[in-house]
């Protein structure tokens, strides 16, 4: 722990800014700041480790240690830095092309080894840096300078994913909804174990207004429910809709069509019911879910394995030795 307890502006380099006036990518690194506020630790004990993408200029912009590393490669990088020093806290920060194209294998691997990182993908549905081509999740039918036509492949959606890869820690967050994007970056540092938290970010120049459908003000409340562990999912402008049971999935109903022992209430252990709660899309009826999704730290963590199998190793080695030695072996030098 830190002696004095810092602030978000001590986590601040000097360095000039240069993201996009408007960048959703500025509300996100206030919120990262508050995580490392969270954990506790000093400044020599805080790393950034990020790929490559207009998200990736964090470690720039953090007075932290931090490592600007390749394409889609950061996720390994930071996993052999914990592992290396495990009382680091390490946050890897990315974008979606970075992390699930060409970094796709290694946002898998370190979600299922539940590595204790704290991974924020920065999600703003395009490829920004390299002039706005389309990414793995950018959406169906999307214009963009490598879609003149409209995108044909179906999105990923990387929460699902990591939820069904066993993470640990799964929370989505928007760049309009500060405060939200400040809990979920608290919670993940908090956590032992893989955080993955997902933030959808506006990209004003390649990708303007790709959210607004969800945070305008006039019925942007139609289209995203906020998760509260222990809380009714009920959802909406003036709270006209909830969320209850279909068979084995769920779909949205009007509250006053419901009875209130149908609507579901949100249980952030509950593994099967979040990767369905990820998986809700406007176009099908359901509202984006943002909040934490699934947080359970009963899964060992995978830096912590090597350390325990380290030691056994040692141990056992170091018995054999003094089993040796007091059998009367002879030795010959």
């Amino acid at each position: 722990m830190a002696d004095t307890q810092l602030t978000k502006k001590d986590f601040a380099s000097d360095a000039e800014v240069k993201w996009c006036p408007g960048c959703g990518d500025f509300a996100i690194m206030n919120a990262v700041r508050s995580g490392m506020v969270a954990a506790g630790k000093p400044r020599d004990e805080v790393a950034i480790v990020s790929g490559i993408g207009c998200s990736s200029r964090f470690p720039y912009y953090m007075e932290t240690y931090g490592f600007h590393t390749i394409h889609g490669r950061a996720a390994a990088i930071a996993s052999g830095l914990k592992v290396a020093n495990p009382k680091l806290d390490v946050w890897v920060i990315s974008g979606d092309g970075d992390s699930t194209a060409i970094g796709g294998n290694h946002f898998m691997h370190v979600v299922r080894r539940n590595m204790n990182l704290n991974y924020v993908l920065i999600n703003n549905k395009i490829y920004g840096l390299t002039k706005g081509q389309y990414s793995p999740t950018s959406e169906m039918g999307q214009i963009s300078k490598s879609s003149p036509y409209g995108v044909i492949d179906y999105p990923m959606t990387p929460a699902k994913v990591a939820i069904s890869l066993g993470g640990t820690f799964v929370a989505r967050g928007i760049d309009k909804k500060m405060k939200l994007n400040e809990e979920i970056c608290v919670r993940g540092a908090m956590h032992n174990g893989l955080s993955f938290m997902e933030i959808f970010a506006n990209c004003v120049i390649y990708n303007d207004g790709a959210h607004d459908k969800l945070v305008n003000k006039e019925d942007g409340a139609d289209y995203h429910i906020i998760l509260k562990h222990g809380e009714k999912m009920i959802f909406g402008a003036t709270s006209q809709y909830c969320l209850v049971q279909d068979g084995f999935g769920i779909k949205a109903v009007r509250i006053d069509k419901a009875d209130e022992a149908d609507i579901l209430v949100h249980d952030e252990k509950n593994a099967e019911m979040a990767a369905i709660l990820a998986g809700m899309r406007p176009d099908n009826g359901l509202p984006i879910a943002f909040g934490i999704l699934y947080a359970d730290d009963r899964k060992k963590t995978y830096n912590d394995m090597v350390y325990e199998q380290v030691d056994a190793v040692k141990e056992k080695r170091g018995r054999s030795i003094d089993d040796i030695m007091q059998s009367g072996h002879t030795w010959t030098v």
